[in-house]
């Protein structure tokens, strides 16, 4: 991230780090065979560290629960001062709720296909995460 993301404070702003929530779990959500995402809920998030420039910003994902059609997963976030070799504190946590939809844009059964050819959209950068049930673990340099 650049200095165009922080406030005037000079420390990352509280958005950016709910886009990265939203994206890392989004591939949570997708190893578990949700395809056509939409978020539907970020459960309280409350940021108990700053984040500044230089800052090493780790976010990991476990699933929580699979409904039907919607996937909640939980993220915890982490920062690192020091470019990722300073003390390691939790920035923030959220549970965030997905729904599946078909290529119709309806609440769509997880695993089911969409149908449409490749309808579904991707939610998240390809750099975040690994394949497997495992957490994922997701990096950002800020």
């Amino acid at each position: 991230m650049m200095p165009k993301d922080t406030n005037a404070h000079g420390t990352i702003f509280g958005g950016v780090i709910l886009s990265y929530i939203d994206q890392a779990g989004a591939v949570e959500a997708k190893r578990h065979g949700a395809e056509f995402l939409v978020t539907v809920a970020m459960r309280e998030v409350v940021f108990h560290e700053p984040v500044n420039v230089g800052d090493l910003v780790s976010l990991y994902t476990s699933l929580v629960r699979i409904g039907r059609t919607s996937i909640t997963v939980s993220v915890e976030v982490f920062s690192q001062t020091g470019e990722g070799i300073g003390s390691r504190v939790k920035v923030t946590e959220a549970e965030v709720t997905y729904v599946n939809l078909d290529k119709n844009r309806r609440p769509a059964p997880i695993g089911a296909p969409i149908g449409g050819g490749g309808a579904g959209i991707e939610t998240a950068p390809k750099f975040c995460g690994k394949s497997g049930r495992a957490a994922a673990k997701c990096r950002f340099k800020v």
